[in-house]
Formats: C-alpha cells, sequence, structure tokens
C-alpha cells in the first residue's frame, strides 16, 4: 500500500517534470532564423569581409547560420564552390601549387594585389576578402554574357548568374568566353578534369545579388 502511495505521489512530480522539459527545451527555429540573418547581415558587408570565416577547427553559433541559410543564398555557393575546391581547407597548397580555400594561383593573387603567398595562407579573412574581389572583377568582364546568357541553354547546359562565375573561378573569364563563343562545344578543363560546363551546371541557380554590386 505504501508503495502505491509513493507511485501516485510521484508520477504527477514526472509528468510536470516532462511538461516542463517538454516545452523549455524545444529549439525556437523562428527566432534561430531571426538572429543568423542579423549575423549574416552583419557579415556581408560588401566593403570588407563577407560572410563568418567557417573553419572545421571550432564551432559556434555561425554554424547555425550555414545550417539554415536558403539553399540558393550566396554563403551556400560560396561554402559549395570552396568545399569542391579544398574541402573548405584554408590551408591547403595541391600538388599545382594553388592555395588555399579557393584554391588561388600566385599570378591570380598578385593580379588582385596579393603578393605573399603564406600570408595569404595564414589570414582566413584575406582569403575571403580576395575572393570577393575576384568574383566581382569576373562579374565585371562577363557582365554582357550574363545579361545575353542568363535564363538560356547552350551546348545543353542551362545558364545562370552563378554558374557563370563558378565557371570563371575555375577557368578565368577567357574560358566562359571561349564556352559561348563555341555555343558550348569547347569547354576548358584543369589539369584535374574538371571543365567549365560541369561548373556551370554544378553551380547554377544561386543568389549573387549581395555580393555582387548593382
Amino acid at each position: 500500500m505504501k508503495s502505491r502511495h509513493v507511485f501516485l505521489v510521484g508520477l504527477p512530480l514526472v509528468l510536470i517534470f516532462w511538461s516542463f522539459s517538454n516545452n523549455h527545451l524545444k529549439l525556437d527555429t523562428s527566432s534561430l532564423y531571426t538572429s543568423a540573418t542579423a549575423v549574416n547581415k552583419e557579415f556581408y558587408d560588401a566593403t570588407a569581409f563577407v560572410g563568418p570565416v567557417l573553419n572545421s577547427t571550432y564551432f559556434d553559433v555561425r554554424y547555425y547560420s550555414l545550417a539554415i541559410t536558403p539553399p540558393d543564398s550566396f554563403l551556400t555557393f560560396r561554402e559549395a564552390l570552396a568545399f569542391k575546391e579544398s574541402q573548405g581547407k584554408f590551408w591547403k597548397v595541391n600538388s599545382l601549387g594553388y592555395m588555399g580555400k579557393y584554391q588561388f594561383g600566385m599570378s591570380t593573387l598578385e593580379t588582385l594585389g596579393v603578393t605573399d603567398s603564406l600570408r595569404f595562407l595564414r589570414s582566413p579573412r584575406l582569403q575571403e576578402r580576395v575572393f570577393i574581389k575576384n568574383l566581382r572583377y569576373n562579374h565585371e568582364i562577363l557582365e554582357p554574357y550574363i545579361l545575353k546568357y542568363a535564363g538560356k541553354k547552350v551546348g545543353g547546359v542551362y545558364i545562370t548568374e552563378s554558374g557563370i562565375l563558378a565557371a570563371a573561378h575555375l577557368s578565368g573569364p577567357g574560358g566562359v568566353k571561349r564556352f559561348f563563343k563555341t555555343k558550348g562545344r569547347k569547354s576548358n578543363r584543369d589539369a584535374y578534369g574538371s571543365s567549365v560546363k560541369t561548373y556551370m551546371k554544378r553551380f547554377a541557380g544561386y543568389d549573387m545579388s549581395e555580393v555582387i554590386e548593382p
């Protein structure tokens, strides 16, 4: 009888505790999205560093920002391209000497104002700035092609602004121009077999408006 009494008294306490836990430990995704959006806006300063530096050596609230970022956003584009280039590793140098998260060659870096390769590898923020600078440089050169071909099919590929810019990152603006001038018949490849056409397909449909100046 005593054990039954203890059970009857204890049961409501268990239910109260469960109810409290269930209601108070839920993740408020709406507030998380709002705060993450605020973080993104803070970092999306087009004149400086764009986006949070994501590094596998630490974990903080900025990872939530990436996790809930819309799949067609610039941040998603940036990290997808970085993963393809280097698995997102800032310190990576490949067998041909291309460096960093986005695998820049030294000649391109010098064009963009970087002369110290060691400083470049040691600075994630510098790498992100250089990536944006190169993206805008390619956009300026290729804007006539973006305006002419975006939304159309060329060589069996649906053309988008982000696809063109990703392809330009791979082969430079010249490789993209060659693709369009040959109507998609000639698609430059890098030393590892990646082609302009592949990059146009793989990185199509991202929204670049947050970083490309009007």
